[in-house]
């Protein structure tokens, strides 16, 4: 089973301070805004209006009561003069709502954007633990969430308490004390209420939420690892494992809906006492004559007009909780920050010679696991330097160094006498062509892939690139040739024409520096052949450096550099490795032994 976010805690509060964060994406339209809070201005002026144009209305109408005419003679122009108040209070909201709207949407664009950046600008060891496909629904319900923060928050609940205050103003100047004070109390009780049952069942919110993200991670996870369930025939094991995670997310999703019935079961109970409170006062006064019928008919639109708001406020909330809880893991993402970062005054990478230089460089991992330790030679420019060695023993972690996947621990590694810590790692990273073990290519066409190593160039360049790697014959066999779909992480092509794509796309890139990491140890003899010969080829001329599984690949290096448990131990010419008698002639007759065996 695999683990859940142990940071997790439903108890945790929701940080409100994330509501800062917002601020410039609002300033950013400050007339829009401008446009928008006049247009709610208007609607609300027009929602407390409707209310005493009616009352008039019914008075002019109960003072007609029995008289043939009372329909003809009643004030058309009050009739009328409502119907436009309860147009303006709806039209009004409406081009409140369209001219906010593109705040909205540009706000939701520039968070997901930088949210998609800072994802990128994290250190591999973060993606290494990461859980994509929780990712994924974190981000996309922290988007959605910031969606419905930025309209309702902004133009519902602070314009509801505005309008709160309007009637209970109106009741207490026309009507007394008694009217304003059942109202008010009534309101605080339920504002109240609401946020108590709301933070309350916030908990059950977050617990769902995690409970989807799981089970979401687990089908995510599963189907990425396809032809593993296949080859281990686990489909009922990954089955019940993802009913597992669905059975959390239905109990969780439960316990949500109960709390979610008491919730508007309190607020129900409240609104319906407030009520029949205020229309038993009213029918009091208007039996004892004290208020007209017009004047009931108000108090009446009044309380609906009132409580309309309140409810779609404690709606707004209960959204503005969840939504919180949502965005929280969104914005832990943001305030997370990557362990390989530029220096301060970071310079660009100038390669002119091309010469890599590993001096006393040790690293690890963790504490108590050390990786490398005390590791130095040079590739001089132009040459192949291949790194041998035992798995384990080191090999790929110097690659990922060398492109700053990681900082060393100890020791300098330079390009051209520049500490590579010392400068921007876009241009490090520019600098440096791989061709890695294991070619993940975008579930896109060949020509798209191999464009990817430069997005820039046009069409001509990427089938010479196409070419140069030998990838053009096996294209023409193709039924839509270049616009071959490759199909999820490249599953539609063999590891042998994948290597083939990663290599154009190496040369497409024209870096002066080229890192093969054990680009042929997964391949046929055949293909091992044809993608060497293609490296071969590309590598003419570039300083290169091997990391090497199968010795037979790198017998043409200019430098063989043996690694042992972290360290170097012998460094030489192919021959001259041999003739040590060492470790790498150990290892060369292990390996022509299972040659021959073959």
């Amino acid at each position: 089973m695999r683990p859940r976010n142990p940071t997790f805690d439903p108890r945790t509060k929701v940080n409100w301070q994330v509501f800062k964060l917002f601020w410039p994406y609002l300033l950013e339209y400050k007339r829009r805004i401008v446009i928008a809070l006049l247009f709610l201005i208007a609607a609300k002026i027009a929602n407390v209006v409707g209310p005493f144009i009616l009352k008039h209305i019914v008075d002019a109408l109960d003072v007609k009561a029995g008289e043939p005419e009372a329909l003809i003679v009643a004030p058309v122009a009050l009739i009328l003069a409502y119907g436009l108040a309860r147009f303006g209070n709806v039209l009004f909201g409406e081009l409140r709502d369209t001219v906010f709207g593109r705040v909205t949407e540009r706000a939701m664009r520039r968070i997901g954007l930088k949210v998609f950046q800072h994802l990128h600008d994290m250190d591999l060891a973060f993606h290494l633990d990461r859980r994509t496909g929780g990712l994924a629904r974190d981000i996309e319900r922290g988007t959605s969430g910031i969606s419905f923060l930025m309209r309702f928050f902004v133009f519902n609940i602070a314009p509801t308490f505005i309008e709160i205050a309007m009637v209970v103003g109106l009741l207490f100047y026309h009507y007394g004390a008694a009217f304003a004070a059942i109202t008010l109390f009534s309101v605080a009780i339920y504002v109240l209420y609401s946020v108590k049952a709301t933070e309350w069942r916030t908990q059950y919110v977050r617990e769902a939420n995690l409970a989807d993200s799981s089970s979401n991670t687990r089908a995510v996870d599963s189907l990425l690892n396809f032809e593993t369930v296949k080859y281990f025939t686990n489909e009922t094991y990954e089955a019940d494992c993802y009913d597992e995670e669905l059975a959390k997310w239905e109990q969780a999703r439960r316990k949500n809906r109960l709390s979610l019935f008491t919730l508007n079961g309190g607020q129900a109970l409240i609104i319906g006492a407030s009520m029949t409170a205020m229309m038993v006062l009213a029918a009091y006064r208007v039996a004892d004559n004290q208020m007209t019928l017009g004047d009931f008919v108000l108090i009446n639109a009044f309380m609906m007009q009132l409580f309309m708001p309140l409810n779609f406020l404690g709606f707004v909330y209960r959204e503005i909780k969840g939504s919180m809880a949502n965005i929280e893991q969104m914005f832990n993402l943001l305030a997370m920050a990557p362990k390989v970062v530029d220096a301060a005054n970071a310079a660009e990478l100038s390669v002119t010679r091309g010469r890599i230089c590993f001096d006393r460089v040790s690293f690890q991992y963790r504490d108590n696991r050390p990786i490398l330790n005390n590791v130095s030679f040079c590739v001089e420019p132009g040459q192949k330097v291949a790194v041998v060695g035992a798995s384990g023993a080191g090999k790929s972690t110097l690659m990922k160094l060398l492109f700053r996947f990681y900082d060393v621990s100890g020791g300098i590694i330079s390009i051209d006498e520049q500490d590579i810590r010392q400068v921007t790692q876009h241009s490090l990273r520019r600098a440096i062509g791989v061709v890695p073990q294991d070619t993940v290519l975008f579930n896109d066409t060949i020509f798209e892939n191999v464009r990817y190593g430069n997005p820039e160039a046009d069409t001509a360049e990427v089938m010479a690139a196409i070419r140069l790697a030998h990838l053009d014959a096996f294209i023409q066999d193709l039924p839509d040739g270049v616009e071959t779909k490759v199909g999820e992480r490249g599953l539609k092509l063999s590891g042998g024409e994948k290597q083939r794509v990663a290599i154009a796309r190496t040369i497409l890139k024209r870096p002066p520096i080229l890192v093969f990491d054990e680009a042929t140890s997964s391949l046929d003899s055949r293909s091992e052949q044809a993608i060497l010969e293609a490296i071969r080829e590309v590598s003419a001329g570039h300083t290169s450096l091997v990391i090497a599984h199968r010795l037979s690949t790198i017998v043409d290096a200019d430098k063989i550099v043996v690694l042992h448990q972290g360290q170097v131990v012998e460094q030489g010419s192919h021959q001259q490795l041999l003739e040590k008698q060492g470790l790498y002639a150990d290892l060369w007759r292990v390996q022509q032994k299972k040659q021959g065996l073959k």
